[in-house]
């Protein structure tokens, strides 16, 4: 087998390493890591298991394709779905353990939403200071306060 690169994919045709493919994810010095990305049945597993393969063992192992996600739709949406109401919740955590930037971002993004109507604000400071509030809420809902 020639020399792999990382990223390439192989699969092991002897039985000491569990089934599975395998990405090239490191060479150097005469050995070669690699990445089990898929399960004995061809299904994408993100199990992190690294091994550490002699490059002159390399032969134990034949070049293949890249696996195919094969993701049904309903797993993306629900997928897609747990991911949403987890980052909000995170959003809401953040928000809720820093009050005060809070309650001045949100001070600020009202008074810019209703402030071209309600006041003598010119649109463009309304405007912006929606904008700022709206960046300031991003900013702290993003956790970009949080020491942890």
């Amino acid at each position: 087998m020639p020399a792999p690169s990382p990223l390439d994919h192989v699969v092991p045709t002897d039985a000491d390493y569990p089934d599975g493919v395998y990405r090239v994810v490191g060479t150097g010095d005469g050995t070669v890591t690699l990445l089990r990305v898929t399960d004995a049945a061809g299904r994408r597993a993100h199990t992190g298991e690294l091994v550490s393969v002699d490059a002159d063992t390399l032969d134990e192992f034949t070049t293949v394709d890249p696996p195919t996600t094969d993701r049904s739709l309903g797993t993306v949406v629900a997928s897609s779905l747990a991911t949403g109401y987890w980052s909000v919740r995170a959003f809401g955590g953040e928000l809720r353990a820093h009050p005060r930037p809070t309650v001045v971002a949100v001070a600020t993004a009202l008074v810019g939403a209703v402030g071209d109507a309600t006041t003598s604000l010119p649109g463009i400071l309304a405007g912006g200071l929606l904008f700022a509030g709206c960046l300031a809420l991003a900013y702290v809902g993003g956790g970009r306060l949080s020491t942890r």
